[in-house]
């Protein structure tokens, strides 16, 4: 399996909200290496950088990288721009998908699949055939097809905008996808179908990084490998039963472990 996103010796810092600006460490020397193909999983206490380091993967410009690499199918990915990151096959799922008032939902869809098959140099969908696409995508995430009517996340549930989101991962077929606890908040019901999306583009040119607080939603997507993140660094690593570890366990063991 070929190395699709190689993390090296990241730093990053971000201005915290003093009059003077000053810059705050968060992420103090990440080293992460996913191949082809595998689901990793990073877990960790509040606070830790989890969410900044999808941040930073995604091009989010708030965040200043201090030193280390990141390598995205061997190019530099942080030399890109948001909307380069998502041609060359990157997409995040947020944790808390903003609504977008004035934006229909299709329409929205409908720029976002054309513009990245135009940037890979494939041909645009016309109207018709990106309807008929969205509508068989949507009912497989049993998603109604009435939302597609709406403004983007306007007035929908946080079931619906995890799904939305999903939804959105299905149509671009990424080749690496960040989800930023896509998870949160959901009911058992939901947390199935966001599952099933995630899990129906598993392939030999897919991978993923899901940040998760749960092991139910685990159960469903059953990882390659589990990270811990605390304190700026990946502290730990291990197998799926790393999760059930952490589950009995907390972080406390394994913090005091590191810190010995």
């Amino acid at each position: 399996m070929k190395t699709i996103l190689k993390i090296k010796n990241l730093h990053v810092s971000v201005k915290d909200e003093s009059p003077e600006g000053h810059c705050k460490a968060i992420l103090n020397g990440i080293n992460l290496s996913i191949s082809s193909g595998e689901t990793h999983v990073l877990m960790g206490p509040n606070g830790s950088g989890k969410s900044t380091l999808s941040y930073v993967l995604s091009g989010h410009p708030d965040y200043k990288v201090t030193a280390g690499s990141v390598l995205f199918k061997g190019q530099n990915l942080l030399s890109l721009t948001p909307d380069a990151r998502a041609a060359a096959g990157l997409f995040l799922a947020f944790q808390a998908p903003i609504e977008l008032p004035g934006v229909n939902n299709a329409n929205f869809l409908k720029t976002a699949v054309n513009s990245v098959r135009k940037a890979r140099g494939q041909e645009e969908l016309d109207s018709l055939k990106f309807l008929k696409l969205v509508k068989e995508t949507a009912k497989k995430l049993s998603f109604s097809s009435d939302m597609l009517k709406r403004n983007v996340n306007v007035g929908f549930s946080g079931g619906e905008k995890k799904r939305n989101e999903v939804l959105q991962m299905s149509l671009l077929h990424p080749s690496f996808a960040i989800l930023d606890e896509t998870d949160s908040g959901l009911d058992i019901d939901a947390l199935r179908v966001v599952a099933e999306g995630v899990k129906s583009l598993k392939s030999t040119e897919f991978s993923s990084l899901i940040i998760t607080h749960h092991q139910k939603l685990l159960d469903y997507i059953r990882p390659d490998y589990i990270h811990v993140l605390a304190k700026g660094r990946i502290i730990h690593s291990g197998g799926p039963e790393l999760s059930k570890r952490i589950e009995k366990e907390g972080y406390s063991r394994l913090l005091g472990e590191f810190d010995a």
